[in-house]
């Protein structure tokens, strides 16, 4: 076996160089992952969209409206109540899913009421540029709502740089993604609106977000970081 310097970097005999360990950081298995996303998309995303549809068509407007609220107020509560931790991205959606309630009776428009997700995106666009400065930018708060990072691995230098400008691919997919909602919400019927913004913007950021984790994966070979899924090996005793 290779002798090594003390610090876990091996020596080839006859090479002063010591050749480095590739930095390990184990990470929950891929499924829980991906059902730790999963989870917070529909609770937040989805179910009220589809509560949303289903109650506008056997009731009407007023319908439609209570019941995506009161989804979200009861995803709150029910957290609250358990003590459990309330996902930034709940409390975003459930308050500007108050507002545009508020405005959808105030005016009895369900334009109005789609209006506000469409310029929701320029908003989010704007706070991933504004908090490009700060140590953790806004997106290391959203990411960490849908993948749960270690410390160790937000805390390093160059991953801190990648969000910084990875953020800017995303200010620019949240201001494209508003700018075919309005089309799109000008344009269409209800059903037709549903149809295209879902699947549109849901596609869009799927490709965003392969993107970004190649990226990332890239950015991790660069700092010599591996990724692993899984239990991490017990110590050999």
């Amino acid at each position: 076996m290779p002798p090594t310097d003390g610090q876990g970097r091996m020596f080839r005999p006859g090479e002063d160089r010591p050749i480095h360990r590739p930095h390990v950081v184990h990470l929950d298995g891929l499924a829980s992952h991906l059902w730790h996303a999963a989870k917070h998309l529909g609770e937040t995303v989805f179910v009220p969209l589809l509560l949303f549809y289903v109650l506008f068509r056997l009731t009407d407007l007023t319908g439609g409206l209570l019941a995506a609220l009161g989804w979200a107020l009861a995803a709150l509560v029910v957290r609250l109540v358990l003590r459990a931790p309330v996902p930034m991205v709940l409390w975003a959606t459930t308050a500007l899913l108050v507002a545009r309630t508020a405005l959808g009776f105030a005016t009895g428009s369900s334009f109005v009421y789609f209006l506000e997700p469409s310029l929701q995106n320029f908003l989010l666009a704007l706070a991933l540029l504004v908090t490009l400065r700060l140590e953790n930018p806004f997106l290391v708060k959203l990411a960490g709502d849908f993948c749960v990072l270690p410390p160790e691995l937000i805390g390093n230098t160059r991953v801190q740089w990648f969000f910084r400008r990875v953020s800017v691919l995303w200010a620019a997919v949240f201001t494209v993604n508003g700018l075919t909602t309005l089309w799109a919400l000008a344009q269409a019927t209800i059903d037709h609106f549903l149809l295209v913004s879902t699947v549109g913007s849901f596609g869009l950021v799927a490709v965003a977000a392969v993107a970004s984790l190649l990226w990332f994966r890239r950015e991790l070979r660069g700092e010599g970081i591996q990724l692993r899924f899984g239990r991490r090996p017990a110590a050999a005793g």
